[in-house]
């Protein structure tokens, strides 16, 4: 038994997606409508990492982007600003240079979004993205290595772009819309856990199927598992096709009722999302706004 499988031993893998669908289905029926209210909209703006990763990407569109975050507090002053603005490596810098709120540097890399580079080539990446002043790393498991069972290669590469991560928080993307198999999922959450994720994270948003609400269960009940193990706690990031508040809150509520009112803060709980802030925004002031 290698050492992969003895961890696995430990965790629960009696999965059945019928059974995830129908627990799934019970939470937000009974627990939906508790969390629907405006205080909950404010709070989840708050753990939003407002992601710019488009092609057409450049220095003054992210200075744009980054004013416009600079100027939140002014245009929405009872709102809460977003957690982190999440750029590619190469805007870190600009984004630095640029921001004056007091939010975090989130930064895609490690061959983002597929990771199907040289170690050596991540590694590199993550440390220079740290460099120009990242706080947060957001990396991808390349689903390949997944299917085909490659849990040391896996525990390896992100052992070592943790250490690259020197200081900066490592959220590990599982892309769990093209695993989907809920055994697959909990087993690269725990692998990356191990490794040393600060959060885990859905997905990309770079696939056809992003976050669902079942892979979001399937992560907190791993989550709920190993901080009962490890007595530790480690966040959840939902990113992948999250535009609306009704969705979001739908996300909150799962990850409430799975790991309890200590995830409910920035800090163990984000959202990887562009248009879900103007949603949320919209669903505050009671009007349509397109501010983002």
């Amino acid at each position: 038994m290698d050492r992969f499988d003895a961890l696995f031993a430990k965790y629960d893998f009696d999965l059945d997606s019928s059974s995830i669908q129908q627990d799934v289905k019970k939470i937000l029926l009974d627990k939906y409508d508790t969390y629907n209210q405006k205080s909950v909209y404010s709070q989840i703006l708050s753990m939003v990492d407002i992601t710019s990763l488009n092609p057409t990407d450049s220095v003054a569109s992210i200075t744009e982007f980054v004013e416009k975050i600079n100027k939140f507090d002014t245009k929405f002053e009872i709102l809460p600003h977003p957690a982190a603005i999440c750029v590619y490596p190469k805007f870190v810098q600009t984004v630095k240079d640029n921001l004056v709120e007091d939010l975090e540097i989130a930064s895609v890399a490690g061959g983002f979004p597929d990771a199907n580079t040289f170690i050596e080539v991540k590694v590199a990446e993550v440390a220079m993205a740290v460099m120009e002043g990242a706080t947060e790393i957001d990396v991808v498991i390349p689903s390949g290595m997944v299917f085909n069972g490659e849990f040391e290669e896996i525990y390896d590469e992100l052992s070592e772009i943790k250490a690259s991560c020197r200081d900066a928080k490592l959220k590990v993307i599982l892309e769990t819309g093209v695993l989907v198999d809920p055994v697959l999922i909990k087993k690269a959450a725990l692998v990356a856990m191990n490794a040393g994720a600060d959060f885990i994270k859905t997905s990309t948003g770079k696939v056809s199927v992003g976050a669902t609400y079942d892979a979001v269960y399937v992560m907190a009940k791993t989550v709920a598992e190993y901080n009962a193990l490890n007595n530790t706690k480690v966040g959840i990031k939902v990113a992948g096709g999250v535009s609306t508040t009704e969705q979001a809150v739908s996300y909150y509520t799962i990850v409430a009722s799975v790991l309890g009112e200590d995830w409910l803060n920035a800090s163990l709980f984000r959202f990887g999302a562009s248009r879900l802030v103007n949603a949320l925004i919209s669903s505050l002031c009671g009007q349509e706004v397109k501010y983002f």
